[in-house]
């Protein structure tokens, strides 16, 4: 075993393919599950604000399980726990379809919360100049309400970066299996583990750098206003 800091091991595995290959498995594995988690989110958030109880019920009750349970624990459920019911996933299948229900969970509050920041007021303006539930959500309700949604999405996609390293103990190959698979074979426990958390460092890095971007962008139309915009007057009258 060696013994000491291995300077040469740290700078051989920093720009290692392998290891390399894991941060990729890492980035589509987040990427899918946000995607995936957005379209559910979305489902979930509109059914939460429905005021019929058959939709409200069974969301806010996903919600509330898959909020109060460890994504830990989840995927060792979907892992082991649905072959024993006749369903079987591979260990992509079954880390994608974790993270998604679990994110889905989380980005159906931030959607919710989103929506009911904006005033009623402005839905009622929609109405009154003739927009359609569909038209009062696309140009009034969700253009104010990504001013809210938009910070808070971007530190979901950045935790969800690092949250998808426990998938590592269903044998997913991300970045942090394959570190362990190394430190197994070489007992570099140190400089491996500080390549993974550089790793870790610059993807969040690269990703709070374009949320920077994105926040702006939904923000400027906003930045010098003194007091709310009626957005549906404004629609209508670039109609």
């Amino acid at each position: 075993m060696n013994q000491g800091w291995n300077w040469s091991g740290f700078f051989d595995y920093l720009f290692n393919p392998y290891i390399l290959n894991g941060a990729v498995t890492t980035l589509w594995l987040t990427l899918a599950a946000i995607a995936g988690g957005l379209v559910l989110g979305c489902a979930l958030a509109l059914a939460r604000l429905s005021s019929q109880r058959w939709l409200a019920g069974p969301a806010h009750f996903y919600i509330w399980v898959f909020r109060g349970t460890p994504l830990l624990v989840q995927l060792i459920i979907i892992y082991t726990g649905l072959p024993q019911l006749g369903l079987k996933l591979s260990v992509i299948e079954s880390a994608l379809l974790g993270l998604i229900l679990n994110e889905a969970a989380y980005l159906a509050e931030i959607i919710r919360g989103g929506i009911q920041s904006v005033p009623v007021g402005q839905t009622n303006a929609a109405r009154a100049v003739g927009f359609s539930n569909a038209q009062t959500m696309r140009y009034v309700i969700l253009p104010q309400a990504m001013r809210l949604i938009v910070p808070t999405l971007g530190n979901s996609i950045n935790g969800l970066l690092k949250t998808t390293s426990i998938t590592s103990v269903i044998s997913m190959e991300e970045l942090l299996r394959r570190t362990q698979v190394l430190i197994q074979e070489k007992f570099m426990v140190l400089e491996l583990f500080l390549v993974a958390a550089i790793y870790y460092l610059l993807m969040t890095t690269a990703w709070d750098f374009v949320q920077r971007r994105i926040e702006r962008h939904y923000g400027r139309a906003y930045g010098n206003a003194s007091a709310p915009v009626v957005a549906a007057d404004v629609v209508l009258e670039q109609r």
